[in-house]
């Protein structure tokens, strides 16, 4: 079967970001009015900065241009998940652990599907979230989203 092009563009950029020790944290590719947009967010410890995500747009788009992958005009963007990252690997929740996030679930827990907490633990495929009411065990496979969530 053939890979769409956010599975072709993976394996493009996977390369570049393994050489400066980034994180591929996401990939968009839509239509934003007339055009497509193909946005990367990259991440790596100690941040991103605005030369990270040039070099990164810089590489990749040359090689999008030799491969070319995408037969209809778009715009490259490549940025930060910024201070609320969505979370989306059990991986994910385990890097943050001890960090305040918000949980959407897909079919209610107790009555409820939208949880903020800090990230106490990961469990097999269950997340720990302390709120201040107590703490939920919240089984991955329900998450519908979840992202950081930045204190003030």
């Amino acid at each position: 079967m053939e890979k769409t092009i956010v599975e072709k563009v993976k394996s493009l950029v996977k390369p570049i970001l393994e050489d400066e020790g980034i994180e591929l944290v996401d990939i968009e590719f839509r239509p934003k009015g007339k055009r497509w947009l193909l946005r990367l967010y990259i991440d790596k410890e100690g941040g991103i900065n605005i030369r990270d995500c040039e070099k990164v747009s810089r590489e990749l788009g040359t090689l999008l241009d030799v491969e070319d992958l995408i037969d209809h005009p778009y715009n490259l963007e490549v940025s930060s998940p910024g201070l609320t990252r969505p979370l989306r690997s059990l991986d994910d929740f385990k890097k943050y652990k001890g960090r305040l996030c918000k949980i959407v679930t897909r079919k209610s827990l107790s009555g409820r599907t939208d949880f903020l907490g800090e990230i106490v633990e990961v469990k097999d495929r269950d997340i720990e979230v302390r709120e201040k009411a107590g703490i939920w065990i919240i089984p991955f496979d329900l998450i519908k989203k979840a992202n950081l969530e930045f204190k003030m």
